[in-house]
């Protein structure tokens, strides 16, 4: 690795950063923190440190003191841990200042995490990126020593993503022709997700059929050394398609075969912990299950609509309840399970006692009935704080008979509502 070439790298950086027009988003940075991002590729974690490059220079630091490496830059390959060092040499070789020093996709060099450790006891300021939830892992955690703060990255929110349409709600816009904007852009968010790139794209779909080849060749195949390539591949497309139903590995091992492409158990449950890793997929427990058998049979969700969708031909019930599990996840991580004993909910919150059923439509007498019965069933077993069925559009409030109220929710109104706050 030389050293000029790192020289070109900073220099190039600063002059970026210069460069970028901004939709800040709602993150905090402790003063002098130092963090580890991770999120799925494309979720916006080098905004992140854009963003907090920018607020630096508004606070008085000098783009000079920025030191900005983007380890997907092809010119980093031959990089390995031993050669980390190399970036404050060719720095100190230019300036004579303090950097600060902002790592985007820092998990391509394996072994970072010591040279991330030695930064922060030398009392560099350190912000770093990774589309790898492995980052966030016991065994590197206990490496970085506590000395990092780590968040997890997604895509949009709703309301973010109205931010970075450039809309603004009124008060009372639900009733007003606002209303009709609102309703239009969230057609499109709850379609094709909340990819912070993709808000100014008119080919969406062929866009995040793109970024999902980029994730499953680097991210899955390539990072992992997958040889049944095709496997996993038809794996992700049986997740897809029974996204709202518990399921085993057995169960999906057998699924596989059945498509003529033999997959042992075991490699099921390498792909899944692979796709956990990319952050593409997320799982949920059953809590009514015994905790040893919790991890044996789960719901997995995807962490964008859009990339779900591209598997999917009809796809609105499996998008709603998809959209409501990120929402969920995104706010109370591995506190949401769903609930399934005689009695099935979507999605408890337990320390909270919120229960959430998921029902495209109530005006089926039958869905109505389901979904009421199965949250008045679960409180009998585990009184609940709060109550809703979030549907795609219709709204009431349900008062049963033994006094427990039922919230019936749009959706679009939910992802803009406190609750979510």
């Amino acid at each position: 690795m030389e050293r000029e070439t790192i020289r070109k790298i900073i220099i190039e950086g600063q002059e970026f950063i210069n460069e970028i027009t901004l939709v800040e988003r709602p993150f905090f940075f402790e003063k002098n923190g130092n963090y580890v991002f991770v999120g799925i590729r494309q979720a916006g974690k080098s905004y992140l440190l854009y963003q907090r490059i920018q607020q630096l220079i508004r606070e008085g630091h000098s783009i000079e003191e920025i030191v900005y490496i983007n380890f997907d830059d092809e010119r980093l390959r031959p990089m390995n841990a031993a050669d980390l060092d190399l970036i404050l040499q060719a720095y100190a070789s230019m300036f004579s200042l303090h950097p600060i020093l902002f790592f985007d996709e820092i998990q391509n060099i394996e072994g970072w995490e010591n040279f991330a450790r030695r930064l922060s006891n030398q009392k560099y300021n350190v912000y770093i990126t990774g589309s790898n939830a492995k980052m966030l892992s016991r065994e590197i955690a206990t490496t970085l020593g506590g000395r990092y703060w780590n968040a997890h990255v997604y895509p949009y929110s709703f309301p973010e993503y109205l931010k970075a349409q450039g809309i603004t709600l009124n008060p009372n816009w639900m009733y007003g022709k606002q209303s009709a904007e609102i309703s239009k852009t969230f057609n499109e968010y709850f379609s094709f997700g909340g990819f912070p790139e993709l808000v100014n794209v008119i080919a969406k779909r062929a866009w995040i059929n793109d970024i999902y080849s980029k994730i499953f060749f680097s991210d899955l195949v390539v990072r992992n050394k997958v040889r049944n390539e095709e496997a996993l591949g038809l794996l992700v497309k049986r997740l897809a398609e029974g996204v709202k139903q518990p399921v085993s590995h057995t169960r999906l091992s057998n699924l596989v075969s059945s498509a003529g492409i033999k997959i042992s158990k075991a490699t099921v449950i390498d792909f899944i912990r692979y796709l956990k890793e990319s952050c593409l997929i997320f799982p949920l427990e059953n809590y009514a299950a015994k905790f040893a058998e919790r991890s044996s049979n789960m719901k997995y969700y995807f962490i964008d609509n859009g990339l779900l969708h591209i598997f999917l031909t009809d796809a609105n019930t499996s998008l709603l309840e998809n959209m409501v599990a990120i929402q969920l996840y995104k706010k109370y991580g591995d506190g949401v399970y769903f609930y399934n004993q005689n009695i099935e909910v979507d999605f408890l919150v337990p320390e909270q006692k919120k229960a959430y059923q998921v029902s495209y439509s109530l005006t089926d007498e039958s869905a109505y009935r389901r979904e009421v019965e199965g949250l008045l069933k679960l409180n009998t077993v585990f009184p609940m704080k709060d109550m809703y069925i979030i549907t795609r559009d219709e709204e009431q409030r349900i008062i049963h008979e033994s006094g427990v109220t039922i919230e019936v929710t749009p959706i679009w109104k939910w992802l803009l509502s406190d609750d979510l706050a």
